[in-house]
């Protein structure tokens, strides 16, 4: 696995659906994945994913993570899900997006069977990543060793309408509280299971949807909340939520600005003057004000925001 990409919007899109696909060229996503399970009917699933494959080859994603959702390995349609889309556009693919991993072998599956692949058809052996959605009680259980399975692995997405289905949530609505759950978050555990199990083994953290996508004032609540924990960036379903994502998942100007100046001034004082002791004007800062003020500092450069304050050492 390279070095992590930027995930702040991760744009849904149906893979049977030309006219969609087309839209979503244009939006300013840092990712997409043209959907072949979900968002696509049974009867419509072989002929989509030529649709996928010729959207794939036919460019215009330029800057973004280019990202297939196949079916997942209970069906029939998986295997040939994969087959189709990395033979036919391999090369200009980056991941692929596993649904519904309940296991450590899903994943183990899928490495497999793309080496087979990109053996067979000349690509690059490892070059494709994977993205495991953790979608029910069993693959939340499994996530330490789900998230350890591969050296593709490069996120695990939080999948949030199965999940609640799977432990019998009393709620409709994908994102909001249940009725009746009136102290704190009830979403809080399962999503800092996957963040925490993410970050021991590298890999990003992804929030599920928000199913409500005209009411973009709550989609913002809803990313403001992940993004506050960590998370790197969260599925968006329609225009409207692109740059509320986008702004949620970067920090502000200032923190970045902060943060840059931060680890100028821990570089000058350590290797320059040589001292451990750092101050930054009235604020001590230390190993641990370095490693987080790398990972704003990371996120802000990824986000492509530029300096506006240059560290001075005199001051």
């Amino acid at each position: 696995m390279g070095e992590l990409r930027s995930r702040r919007s991760v744009l849904a899109v149906p893979g049977s659906n030309p006219r969609f696909v087309e839209k979503a060229r244009g939006l300013d996503t840092d990712a997409f994945f043209l959907d072949l399970e979900d968002a696509v009917a049974p009867l419509e699933k072989e002929s989509a994913r030529e649709t996928v494959v010729k959207a794939l080859n036919d460019g215009g994603w330029e800057g973004r993570v280019r990202s297939v959702r196949v079916n997942d390995i209970s069906t029939g349609w998986a295997y040939r899900d994969v087959i189709t889309v990395v033979e036919g556009a391999g090369a200009h693919l980056d991941t692929l997006v596993l649904p519904k991993v309940t296991a450590a072998r899903d994943v183990h599956w899928l490495d497999t069977l793309l080496t087979q692949i990109e053996r067979a058809a000349g690509l690059p052996v490892g070059r494709i990543g994977i993205e495991a959605q953790i979608e029910d009680a069993k693959g939340l259980v499994n996530v330490d060793e789900i998230a350890a399975a591969s050296p593709r692995l490069e996120t695990l997405v939080y999948g949030p309408a199965d999940f609640m289905a799977s432990i019998n949530m009393k709620s409709l609505v994908v994102g909001e509280q249940p009725p009746g759950y009136d102290v704190g978050d009830a979403y809080h555990h399962v999503l800092m299971r996957i963040l925490v199990a993410a970050r021991a083994h590298g890999v990003q953290a992804i929030d599920g949807p928000y199913l409500q996508i005209r009411d973009v004032d709550a989609f913002r609540r809803a990313a403001g909340r992940t993004a506050a924990l960590g998370f790197d960036g969260k599925w968006v379903l329609h225009p409207l939520q692109v740059e509320a994502a986008n702004e949620a998942f970067a920090p502000s100007q200032e923190d970045y600005d902060h943060a840059e100046l931060i680890l100028d001034a821990y570089a000058h004082a350590t290797t320059v003057d040589r001292r451990g002791a750092v101050m930054l004007g009235e604020e001590m800062l230390d190993e641990a004000s370095r490693k987080m003020a790398l990972v704003v500092a990371g996120k802000g450069r990824a986000a492509g925001l530029s300096r506006t304050r240059a560290f001075d050492p005199e001051a």
